[in-house]
């Protein structure tokens, strides 16, 4: 818009970090800012606000991003042909973060029809921030209320329409501390100043290159960079104040040292068990929480991938009317967060009982412990 001499108006809502306001100021930019927690048809919202200016600016041109088709076109003919170039035609999974849906969208399209025509196959794996829509309305063809994520440019409280979820073979969910700290690794361990989205994508792609496994062309797209973060996932002030940082190592022992002394064996549930019964079985034990086993021809889960329901979340959905008793308990249940190893310390599971009830301990790619708060304060006050 510069070099053209346009007038360019931008809006985005106020979580955006000061680095991109400033960034488009300096390109001689209008930029208007917005609340975050409004829907995406308030009056008031970012998109809604966009297409105001638009209309009450004489000669405006409103580029619609989420809704011009001309997106995801612009990756098939260019992103698409450019990854089956460099990879030789032998990419095997695309890992690539939704936003407006359109970069993944085309150029997940052209790898599909090339894949097709070689005789191949290629997977397409978008990695979705906790709180964004698009995880639930791929796996349940719904989605619960929107959540919050702090997470910049990725995932989204509404469906758009430049997303094509026929591309797509699966999305996985990745938490913001886990895509703030892949982030500091780039930069820290590849030398690559990306920002927080990148963190969210580069983590999804580990998990799918550890699933399929050695020998295999994974590509992840890496999209925003990291002098937009400064501020934030580049801050170590702002990641101790959010509890991103991992604390220091202030609890004796290992997490293998509590399973010991709790010494409980764990209750699971069966993706295909009725509500009614996950319930009853919950009260009988006195337990709030319960690991289910998806079975492994499950269309809502991936390879090793576990869920976990709360009492929580059956009172939501059953109040609200989304389920019924008779329902299997995998169509309520939530992706398992807050995993720890046996080997990792004990500071770990304070870490992560600020994002969840709960730590479940996997080892070997088996749940092989819960470890509630309470089991914490037990064992701490055993060794004083």
């Amino acid at each position: 818009a510069a070099v053209r001499g346009y007038r360019a108006i931008f809006t985005m809502p106020d979580k955006m970090s000061q680095e991109k306001i400033d960034m488009l100021k300096a390109y001689g930019a209008d930029v208007i800012v917005t609340r975050t927690d409004l829907p995406h048809d308030h009056p008031d919202s970012y998109v809604e606000v966009a297409k105001r200016v638009a209309r009450e600016t004489p000669g405006g041109f409103y580029t619609d991003q989420y809704y011009n088709m001309d997106n995801p076109e612009a990756h098939y003919l260019t992103t698409g042909p450019e990854l089956w170039a460099d990879t030789d035609g032998k990419i095997d999974a695309l890992v690539g973060g939704i936003g407006t849906g359109g970069t993944i969208s085309g150029a997940g399209k052209y790898l599909k029809e090339q894949a097709a025509a070689a005789g191949r196959s290629v997977k397409i794996i978008c990695p979705d921030p906790y709180g964004s829509i698009y995880y639930d309305e791929f796996h349940k063809g719904r989605s619960d209320e929107p959540g919050t994520y702090r997470v910049e440019g990725i995932g989204h409280d509404f469906m758009v329409g430049t997303l094509d979820f026929s591309v797509i073979d699966d999305i996985i969910q990745v938490s913001d501390k886990d895509s703030f700290l892949t982030t500091r690794q780039l930069a820290r361990a590849e030398g690559i100043f990306a920002g927080g989205s990148s963190g969210t994508a580069v983590h999804g792609a580990l998990q799918v290159a550890a699933q399929l496994g050695p020998g295999k062309i994974v590509v992840v797209i890496i999209c925003d960079s990291g002098d937009r973060y400064l501020s934030k996932c580049h801050n170590d002030t702002w990641m101790k104040d959010l509890g991103y940082l991992e604390p220091e190592p202030k609890l004796p022992g290992q997490v293998a040292d509590l399973l010991h002394f709790r010494n409980r064996p764990v209750e699971f549930a069966q993706a295909d068990e009725s509500i009614a019964n996950v319930a009853k079985r919950m009260a009988q034990q006195g337990i709030s929480q319960l690991p289910i086993i998806p079975a492994s021809d499950s269309p809502n889960s991936s390879p090793g991938q576990f869920f976990m329901v709360h009492e929580g979340d059956l009172l939501q959905h059953m109040v609200s009317g989304d389920a019924n008793a008779s329902d299997p308990i995998l169509s309520v249940a939530k992706p398992l967060k807050g995993q720890v190893a046996p080997a990792d310390p004990l500071a770990k599971v304070q870490s992560v009982f600020d994002d969840d009830n709960v730590a479940v301990v996997v080892d070997q790619g088996r749940i092989s412990g819960i470890i509630s708060k309470i089991d914490l304060i037990e064992y701490l006050a055993s060794r004083s």
